[in-house]
Order: structure tokens, then C-alpha cells, then sequence
């Protein structure tokens, strides 16, 4: 068909000549009106011209014909083995993915042993149905590595229909189909290397403080001091310089350094033993020096990056010390935390705060407060306490109360029946709305809880001018945007203790009933689990306070008895206890027919402890079609750490967490596959 196509154009210019002719004859006869001569003079020239023309068309044609054949043989011939010595891999795939052609670098690299016809899978396993492109508008595109090169591969698609007549005709006689692929191999080797040469040298802000500087170096003599700090400077810098990093001290407990990110890296893989480290130095009277680390990575400014360091560091603080958080613009990872946060015998900050709550709480028209869903004594208890400062400054104030447990109830029985408290002290969140109105110059305090999704009313969060959090629980990656004011203590044993001591030095015209005393005593009470669980000094003199102003621990131990259903169902759930790893209780809680399932949990969680050899109890019951875990460890754990995997948190010894959409035996194995894994690589 190539042979008839061509003679078919060469035809057609051949024929111009003497159709040129006929133009010159009907010329020749217009001369001859003109001249008689030169009509007879022009006529020789036509014949002559005519002559020749008819000699090429009929005698020259044939070989001209064949040297354009032999000429375009020669050239396909050339295409071919320019495309066979090509160093670039190439194949022709058939419809069916076998390899119908290919040429000596595809087969040398890819296909040495293969025969003919092969399917391309046997020479490029990588290649899936999927990586092949439906249409001729798009290219399959794919990524491999075999052995230390790397290869992009690209697919391209062929409509034989599409195609010219002759190449048609040449595929339909081998049988191949309607459609065929041309597949093109690169090599980006040096490229991938490149760019991971990039990525790894990239530096990286970091920011590193020493947690208890003033109350390690404080404690110790003059001479003692100075071989501390030096110390402590010795192991932060030899650390850093293991990964090549520069460091400079800012002040006498802060730092900034920067640090390659294939460095990061290997102190990512490590857990950041520079923690360990200088936590193992000895300050004396059984106090040890912590550090906490901030760094800000996969930014494109250095300023970007040290302002994700800045925050970085500031959550590593809100979240008790002693730990390492990298944040990138994709995520923040947590490291260390392990060690019991130390708790402050300083109060300054706990007046700073005090005076800045006033102050909001003075400026602000309208007064709301709320906890977290499912509120217990704690969240109840402080925002009572809160309440107490917003009526001596003649505020107007709710509290959002969305549903009332069991352990609750008794609580609030006591205010709805005293005639001191309004009757719409208590709201739930439709009517906090219209108490906000339009929202200007209403203050939202958050207690008990520092995530906004956890609260009891999230709505109310954009509705209102100002916000104020008050908490006890170790900050998450989720937080309040710009709030007015945020106190978050790790190291306070309960919300209700932190706003004790608020009180103490909010003013001393702020007077605190002996009901009032009893809530905030109840929260302190129930938190630490009858002063079981990491009561701090601190703690008892807030107790002191509030023995001092009227809280009676009778009434508050009658208010808080159990009925005999919840004592069945806490004793059923402590026998199908199962005793994971040796050390791990894991108790299944039906508390479907409690009012409040996961207070129950919690109790049971709290007795779990009791066993000897049980490192860390995990309870879970299921309420709202959600199974809520209930961690509680002594001392031996960190069960914030396994709960943050699993979305939640709270403290070191205590934490919980949610799970939707599980059943109880999907969440018992989950709980059960995270200490295995943490077990492995040693978190745990």
C-alpha cells in the first residue's frame, strides 16, 4: 500500500507538465492572430516541450518511482535501528499486556531471559491494570526500583483506528486488535538522589528549655550549682553535635539550634535520648533536671519554622515538660513524657492568672461556663467555683449542663434546692444561645477541658467575644484559637484545685459559700480518687482552703454513695478482667444501664490498681454508640501517651479516650494491638 500511495502522488506531479501543455498550445493558437511567424516559432518550441514531457511521464516514471521506494526502504530501515539502539527502554504492548516489540535496552535491562510474546508483568511486576491509561488524551504514569535505580515508567495509549491507513492495514494482518501501548522506561536514578539529597539537607529550628531550672539549680550550693549547669550544658551539647547541629544558648535555661533533616531523623529514631540523658543527672534531694524540645520542620522560611518551633515548644510545656514535640505543616508528633511532671511551689503564676480572670471576667457584659461533655464532679465543681467570682463582681452567669449523670445528679440537687442560686443557674446549650444573644461582650469560660471538640456545647465557641480555658489536663495538637486567657497546669491534680488557688488571689472581697466549698472539695475528692492519685502539695493546702471556708467532708461522702447496681455491675467487670502481657488489666464495663457508664468505668479502672502487678488498667464501656476507655496507671506508665494514639488523652495516670463506630470486642483488640506495637519499639 506504502508503493501504490506514493505512485499515486508521483502520478500527479508527473501529469502537471502536460496539462502545462495545453496551456501553451491554446496560447500558441492566440499568436498566430497575432503574427504568422511567430505562431510558427512558438509552435517548434511547444512540440519540443511536449516531447520531453511525454518521455518523462511514460519512459522516467518507473525509475524514478523505484529510487523513491529504495530511498524510503533505506529510511525505514534507519528509523528501525535508531529506535532499536535507542537508551531509552522501550516495548509495544498488544491490547492482552504481552510484549509485542521491544529493543535491546529494554531487553537487556528488563528481559534478558525472556521469549517473545511475554507477558509485560514477568519483566516489570510493578506494572498493575490500573497504571494502564483508558484514553489517548492521558499517560499511565509509574515509579519503580529495582535493586539501587530507580525507573519512572510511561504508558502510552494507541487507537489502531486512530492510525494511518497502512499502518491499519499492517497491524489487522499480525491480528493484534484495536489497541496497542508504547511503553518509554527513565532513568531518575540521579534525579531521586538528588532530590533526597535535598530534602536531607534542609535545617530544620529547633527550640530546647530546661523545664526546672530555677527549682534544680535553686536547691544546690553555690559550688555544686556551677558543676550542674555545666554538666547539663556538656550533655545538651555533645548531643548536638552528634547530629552536627549548631547551638546556641539564648539564656540560662533556653536554647535554639538547627539541625540537617536527615539528622532529625536518626533523633526521631532514637525517641530523642538526649531526654533520658539529662533527666539521669543527679541534682540532688531526689530531684532531677528535665528538658523540653520544640522543632519546626517542612516549611519553606526560616521564620515559618521557627514559629512552628515557638509553638512547638510552647504545647510541650502546656503538656507537662520532660518531652519533644516536632510539628510540621501535616502533623505533630509527641516524644518522652514519661516522667511525673513536678509539681511548682511557686504560686506566681497562679496570681498572674487570678488577676488576668478578674479582669476578663470584669470587662465581659455576660458570664458562660461549661466543661466537657458528659460533665463530672471536676468540670461542675470548678465552674461553680468560677461562678462565685462572676456574681461578687455582679456578673450575670450560666452554667451548660447538657445531660446529668448519676454521680452528678446529687450535686446539683443541692443547688436547685437552695434558695441562694437562681433557679436557671443550670442550662443546657439552647438556652445558653439566647442568653448569648448576639454574642458582643460575653466572656465563655472552659473548664476541665481544653479541647473544643470535647466541650459540652462546641456551637457556643463561635458565638461568643472572648473565651477563657482553665485546665488540668495536658495540652493536644487540638486547641482554642487566640483565647483571652489560658491556664493549663499538667501538674495540678484536678480543674477544681487550680481554681481554689484562683480564688485565694482573685480578691479578697470575693466571699465562698460553704456549698460552694463542698463542689470544688467533691471535684479535688473525685479526681484524685480520694487523694489516691497524684495529690501534690498544693493540693492539700487548696483542701485547707476549703476546709477553712465550710466544706464538710460528711455531706460530701453521703452525696457521693453508690447504689447496688453499680456495685454489681463494677464487681462483674472486675472478674471478666483479663490480665494482658502480664501487666495490662483489661476490663469490658457493662454499664449500659447506669445513667452515667463511664464514671463507672472510671471507678473500676481505680480499683484495677489495687492488684499487685498491674502496671496500667484499661476499662471500656459503651455509651452512644461509642466505646469510651478509661486508662489508669500508678506509676510504672504513661497511659496519656497509648490514649493520644488513640485520639484521646489527659494525664500520666490517668487518660481516656472514644471510640465510634466499634464494638467492645473491635476496641479490646485495638487496645491490645497498640501495647504490642508500643511493647515492640519500645515505648512502653
Amino acid at each position: 500500500m506504502t508503493e501504490n500511495k506514493i505512485r499515486g502522488t508521483l502520478q500527479s506531479y508527473l501529469r502537471w507538465p502536460l496539462l502545462l501543455g495545453i496551456l501553451l498550445i491554446v496560447m500558441n493558437v492566440q499568436i498566430y492572430f497575432i503574427s504568422l511567424k511567430a505562431g510558427g516559432i512558438m509552435t517548434a518550441y511547444v512540440l519540443v516541450y511536449l516531447a520531453v514531457a511525454i518521455i518523462l511521464y511514460f519512459f522516467k516514471r518507473g525509475a524514478l518511482l523505484h529510487d523513491l521506494v529504495n530511498y524510503a526502504m533505506r529510511f525505514h530501515a534507519s528509523i528501525d535501528s535508531v529506535a532499536d539502539e535507542m537508551d531509552i527502554p522501550v516495548a509495544i504492548l498488544g491490547p492482552d499486556k504481552n510484549c509485542l516489540w521491544q529493543n535491546k535496552q529494554f531487553h537487556e535491562i528488563f528481559s534478558p531471559h525472556l521469549k517473545k510474546n511475554y507477558p509485560i508483568q514477568q519483566a516489570i511486576p510493578y506494572l498493575t491494570d490500573q497504571t494502564f491509561p483508558e484514553t489517548t488524551q492521558e499517560n499511565g504514569e509509574m515509579h519503580f526500583r529495582v535493586e539501587d535505580t530507580y525507573y519512572k515508567a510511561i504508558l502510552q495509549r494507541i487507537d489502531v483506528d486512530q492510525t494511518p491507513e497502512d499502518v491499519q492495514e499492517s497491524v489487522g494482518q499480525i491480528g493484534i486488535g484495536d489497541t496497542i501501548f508504547a511503553l518509554f522506561i527513565y532513568d531518575e536514578t540521579e534525579i531521586v538522589y538528588a532530590l533526597r539529597d535535598n530534602y536531607d539537607q534542609r535545617l530544620d529550628i529547633g527550640m530546647l528549655y530546661i523545664d526546672n531550672y530555677e527549682e534544680t539549680v535553686g536547691t544546690v550550693d553555690d559550688v555544686r550549682r556551677s558543676l550542674l549547669t555545666a554538666l547539663i550544658d556538656r550533655k545538651i551539647n555533645k548531643y548536638m553535635m552528634q547530629s552536627d547541629a549548631v547551638i546556641r544558648k539564648l539564656e540560662k535555661d533556653k536554647y535554639i539550634f538547627m539541625v540537617q533533616h536527615k539528622y532529625l531523623t536518626k533523633m526521631q529514631e532514637d525517641k530523642f535520648s538526649i531526654l533520658d540523658e539529662v533527666r539521669s543527672i543527679n541534682a540532688g534531694e531526689d530531684s532531677s533536671v528535665t528538658i523540653s524540645i520544640g522543632i519546626g520542620t517542612q516549611m519553606d522560611t526560616f521564620a515559618k519554622k521557627q514559629e512552628y518551633a515557638r509553638s512547638a515548644i510552647d504545647l510541650a510545656l502546656a503538656r507537662g515538660g520532660d518531652q519533644v514535640v516536632v510539628k510540621s505543616k501535616d502533623k505533630i508528633q509527641y516524644y518522652g513524657g514519661k516522667s511525673v511532671q513536678q509539681e511548682k511551689s511557686t504560686r506566681v503564676k497562679a496570681r498572674v492568672k487570678a488577676h488576668a480572670l478578674r479582669e476578663s471576667i470584669e470587662s465581659a457584659d455576660r458570664i458562660v461556663l461549661m466543661g466537657h461533655s458528659l460533665p463530672d464532679v471536676d468540670a461542675i465543681g470548678s465552674a461553680i467555683g468560677v461562678y462565685t467570682i462572676a456574681r461578687a463582681l455582679d456578673k450575670p452567669a450560666k452554667i451548660v449542663v447538657n445531660q446529668v449523670t448519676t454521680s452528678l445528679a446529687p450535686l446539683l440537687e443541692l443547688f436547685n434546692n437552695s434558695k441562694d442560686y437562681p433557679d436557671d443557674l443550670f442550662v443546657k446549650s439552647e438556652a445558653a444561645l439566647e442568653f448569648i444573644g448576639d454574642g458582643k461582650g460575653v466572656l465563655l469560660i472552659v473548664v476541665d477541658v481544653n479541647r473544643p471538640s470535647y466541650t459540652d456545647a462546641p456551637e457556643l465557641i463561635s458565638k461568643v467575644s472572648s473565651i477563657v480555658v482553665i485546665d488540668h489536663h495536658r495540652q493536644s495538637d487540638q486547641f482554642f484559637e487566640n483565647p483571652t486567657l489560658s491556664y493549663v497546669e499538667p501538674f495540678a491534680s484536678s480543674a477544681c484545685e487550680m481554681v481554689a488557688e484562683i480564688l485565694q488571689y482573685v480578691g479578697e472581697e470575693i466571699p465562698l459559700k460553704a456549698l460552694e466549698a463542698d463542689a470544688l472539695y467533691s471535684g479535688i475528692m473525685v479526681d484524685t480518687n480520694n487523694f489516691m492519685n497524684k495529690p501534690g502539695v498544693r493540693t492539700f493546702e487548696a483542701v485547707a482552703f476549703l476546709r477553712r471556708n465550710g466544706a464538710d467532708i460528711l455531706r460530701i461522702r453521703k452525696m457521693f454513695r453508690s447504689d447496688m447496681e453499680e456495685f454489681r455491675i463494677r464487681a462483674e467487670a472486675i472478674q471478666n478482667t483479663e490480665v494482658y502481657m502480664g501487666c495490662f488489666a483489661i476490663a469490658p464495663c457493662n454499664a449500659q444501664n447506669c445513667e452515667s457508664p463511664t464514671v463507672v468505668g472510671a471507678k473500676v479502672a481505680d480499683e484495677l490498681l489495687d492488684i499487685n502487678g498491674i502496671k496500667a488498667s484499661f476499662v471500656l464501656t459503651i455509651y452512644n454508640n461509642r466505646v469510651y476507655i478509661s486508662a489508669r496507671s500508678i506509676d510504672e506508665l504513661n497511659v496519656q501517651i497509648i490514649m493520644e494514639k488513640l485520639g484521646g488523652g489527659g494525664h500520666m495516670a490517668s487518660a481516656g479516650a472514644q471510640l465510634p463506630g466499634k464494638t467492645m470486642q473491635e476496641a479490646v483488640d485495638t487496645i491490645k494491638q497498640l501495647l504490642t506495637k508500643m511493647k515492640e519499639e519500645g515505648d512502653i
